[in-house]
């Protein structure tokens, strides 16, 4: 028997979850056609079959043809859903771990010109701001009809042999009748408390109608929506009290705040630069006061946390969703007393920034969740070990040498600067997003334990990379700045890196082109406002920002707002000319016939990195394969065998922004998906 809180088993009714860890329920968008087919099921195997206890599937699989996904959810309403779910359960139930399910009707978070074009339905006439959609008011029809369809969803979840549902009630239609903000009808469906949660009782009484008294049934809802008119702590209590007192549900799932804008939903589920576990001992009071099972899931990202929430009585089952994106294996290493290897969540927030803009789920730092079909999460050995010389540590060159040095290979890295990093070591610089440099030290310390040899201070040229013989050469040396853009005036601008490196201490009326689109710039601008500078960002794209996405930008807004940033859309600088002590931009526009100036005293580009390819073409004539990648190998999980050079001794191959300018992701992606085979 262990000691460790979170290793303790938990009595759920009948059910007996192995420990405290559990995945909330999430939607990834690996759906096919609506079906949690096999890319879905292994995401979930991977991470049952390392000892989770719970695994959550779907956030927010729809019960209704008129709650149609905004992000590839589960079509709960299909009869065909059974069979997938069942396979799913199934496998996942074989190594040892419960399954459950998230219900909901999305009401007015979602589209009319989605799937079969049906008016979105909700409480009232309000809008929500992130979907944009102007809602019908619900008719008596649309409520029986609803609440028929959450019942018909329940059996087929009890029929796929799933160990419980949860319903979804903060943002989604349940918690549109709660809110005053959003529940414009009359009684009996609208106005006191009492009539505002008889859409959810009369719908969880139909549930068990339908399912029976033993069949587990939660809800998870917000405690406190924080807003002005919305529903209060006082409310979340009082709601969470009837709860219980209803018999009608097993557990309380509890989260605090509002979705319904791009800033709520972050500070329901913060991101990087934000407070860890900012909802947990709010969560910790509803179970104090209702002594009822409570989970809870909201940036705790690290075991010591969690360990924290169990142990002090806040939860009973704590989420750690995120956490197991980056790291699949994290019960499987606290029980192996590896806990130190975890790969960390560094809060980026990549997987859920992705499928709010209609992508599926990636982990920023863990390119085989999602891809366990194809990516290994736990690399194999390689048939015969290889001498691999790798150039450049930042992201994409450590990944590379982790995954060659557990391949068996004997790894060999050369880095120019003193440290690993790479480009992420000046994200890093930004102090909220200080969290990404463990990106970099997780890989570090894996290589170094794995026996990779690093030689730092090593601009390594085509002869000191051949001098240690290699049989793979693995180009990682990432890009610089490009800020070549203007007709005129290129040298008098600086790159946003300067800026954020300190090799351009910031103007006092500062333009900031961003022609790229990324956190470069959102950096430089900070750094520069929070000196009293005036500061403009100006782009030539329809919105500010669009590689940034929408969670990610909320931190960074909230600093830039505060010192009064100016963001300009659709305009592109075309030329800077001196004028006296100040420099005068030429503005123009990609829709024509408009010219305007500005005086500025600095003008910052941030127009991505041109590959830093130097060694690569100093070694491509020797190479055995002349850097060519088989593209069909590669997506096919083959090894390379790319033969131009017959006298070459050495395969080499390019990865990261030393190829194209492009993410942190892709950088690490390449890594993997090359090396796996090597």
């Amino acid at each position: 028997m262990h000691d460790d809180p979170l290793l303790q088993p938990y009595q759920l009714k009948h059910l007996t979850l192995r420990n405290r860890l559990m995945v909330t329920s999430h939607e990834p968008a690996y759906p096919e056609d609506g079906m949690p087919k096999a890319r879905y099921r292994a995401y979930h195997v991977e991470r049952a079959r390392a000892g989770l206890a719970l695994t959550m599937t779907a956030g927010s699989a729809s019960v209704a043809r008129d709650s149609p996904p905004v992000f590839n959810n589960i079509l709960a309403w299909k009869d065909e859903v059974v069979g997938w779910l069942r396979e799913l359960a199934d496998e996942c139930h074989g190594h040892g771990c419960a399954v459950m399910i998230q219900l909901t009707h999305l009401g007015r978070r979602t589209r009319w010109d989605k799937a079969d074009w049906l008016p979105v339905v909700s409480a009232g006439h309000a809008r929500e701001p992130a979907h944009r959609a102007f809602p019908k008011k619900a008719e008596d029809w649309d409520i029986a009809r609803i609440i028929g369809n959450y019942a018909d969803a329940a059996e087929r979840m009890k029929a796929a042999g799933l160990d419980g549902i949860e319903l979804e009630a903060y943002g989604h239609l349940m918690d549109q009748f709660w809110s005053p903000l959003t529940n414009h009808l009359d009684a009996p469906w609208g106005g006191s408390l009492d009539d505002r949660l008889r859409f959810t009782f009369e719908t969880l009484q139909a549930i068990r109608d339908r399912v029976g008294p033993e069949f587990i049934v939660g809800i998870r809802y917000s405690g406190d929506e924080g807003l002005p008119g919305g529903l209060t702590k006082a409310d979340g209590l009082e709601i969470s009290r009837r709860l219980k007192a209803s018999g009608l549900v097993d557990f309380l799932n509890v989260v605090r705040g509002h979705i319904d804008t791009d800033a709520g939903l972050t500070d329901v589920i913060p991101v990087q630069g934000m407070r860890s576990a900012p909802h947990l001992d709010f969560a910790g009071e509803i179970r104090a006061a209702t002594d009822f099972p409570t989970f809870h899931a909201a940036k705790i990202q690290d075991v010591a946390t969690a360990r924290h929430a169990i142990a002090s009585g806040k939860l009973d089952m704590v989420g750690m969703t995120r956490a197991h994106m980056a790291d699949p294996h994290i019960v499987a290493k606290i029980l192996a007393g590896e806990e130190d290897r975890i790969r960390p969540c560094v809060g980026a927030n990549y997987c859920l920034d992705r499928i709010y803009q209609g992508g599926a789920a990636f982990c920023l730092h863990n390119p085989a969740t999602g891809r366990e079909l194809t990516m290994p999460h736990a690399v194999p050995k390689a048939a015969a070990a290889r001498r691999v010389v790798v150039v450049g540590a930042g992201p994409a060159g450590l990944e590379a040498a982790r995954v060659a040095a557990l391949r068996g290979h004997a790894v060999t890295v050369h880095e120019a600067a003193k440290d690993p990093g790479g480009q992420i070591r000046l994200t890093a610089r930004t102090p909220r997003r200080q969290e990404m440099i463990q990106v970099v030290q997780w890989r570090f310390a894996e290589c170094e334990r794995l026996g990779v040899a690093f030689r730092f201070n090593s601009f390594a040229d085509g002869e000191a990379v051949l001098a240690a013989d290699p049989e793979v050469v693995i180009v990682a040396t990432g890009g610089l700045p490009h800020t070549e853009v203007l007709a005129e005036g290129d040298g008098l601008v600086v790159s946003a890196w300067d800026i954020l490196s300190g090799d351009a201490q910031p103007g006092s009326n500062v333009l900031i082109y961003d022609d790229a689109g990324d956190y470069a710039a959102l950096q430089a601008a900070e750094k520069i406002a929070a000196t009293g500078a005036r500061v403009e960002i100006m782009t030539r794209d329809r919105s500010f920002a669009p590689e940034v996405m929408a969670m990610s930008l909320t931190p960074s807004m909230r600093e830039l707002q505060k010192r009064d940033v100016t963001f300009t859309v659709t305009w592109r600088l075309e030329a800077v000319r001196r004028d006296g002590n100040e420099l005068l931009a030429i503005i123009g526009s990609d829709y024509g016939g408009v010219t305007r100036e500005r005086r500025v005293d600095q003008v910052v580009v941030n127009h991505g990195t041109r590959p830093l390819d130097d060694v690569y073409f100093e070694l491509k004539e020797a190479s055995s394969n002349r850097g060519e990648v088989d593209y069909e190998a590669l997506v096919a999980g083959r090894p390379q065998a790319v033969l131009r050079n017959p006298e070459g001794r050495f395969q080499l191959f390019r990865i990261g922004d030393a190829v194209a300018a492009r993410n942190t992701h892709a950088a690490i992606y390449d890594a993997l998906r090359l090396v796996k085979d090597l």
